[in-house]
């Protein structure tokens, strides 16, 4: 076990579990951003069904996991819940997404799995992604630095 409290196989099952979302993305045609755009447009709804049926299956996975076992499989820690506040950095946040989804038809995850099956042409959408991720980064440093700088007490 590494000091984080992480198993020995935990990278590989991560890489496995990620290897697999990808095909599956890949194979319900969700990696296209020309499927999204259908489905934002109200003229596919194929879509809904597969991001649906994700939500039941890790819904039931998470609901079963936390009654059934005691800590978690691949960190052996004990689950805590996460509440994180619905402030207006999570509003703010799902509508930074929301446009970029809208006007590039491109998710994260979809994203990787387009380039996975060879949609060389996403990867501007995908470099975007990471560009917003550092930018947010720096900001969310920034924030915490200068909260800590007025906590800090007086010389």
């Amino acid at each position: 076990m590494s000091g984080d409290g992480r198993g020995p196989l935990f990278m590989a099952l991560v890489s496995g579990g990620g290897l697999l979302h990808g095909f599956g993305l890949a194979y319900s045609r969700m990696a296209r951003p020309e499927i999204v755009l259908d489905f934002l447009q109200l003229e596919d709804f194929g879509l809904l069904f597969v991001m649906g049926g994700a939500a039941l299956v890790t819904g039931l996975a998470i609901q079963l996991g936390t009654r059934v076992l005691e800590t978690a499989p691949l960190t052996s820690t004990h689950y805590t819940g996460r509440e994180k506040g619905f402030d207006r950095n999570v509003v703010a946040g799902g509508i930074i997404f929301g446009v970029g989804w809208g006007l590039s038809g491109v998710c994260p995850g979809a994203g990787y799995a387009s380039l996975g099956i060879g949609n060389y042409r996403i990867f501007w959408a995908v470099a975007g992604l990471f560009i917003g991720a550092y930018a947010q980064g720096l900001w969310r440093v920034h924030r915490n630095s200068e909260a800590r700088e007025r906590s800090a007490p007086g010389d």
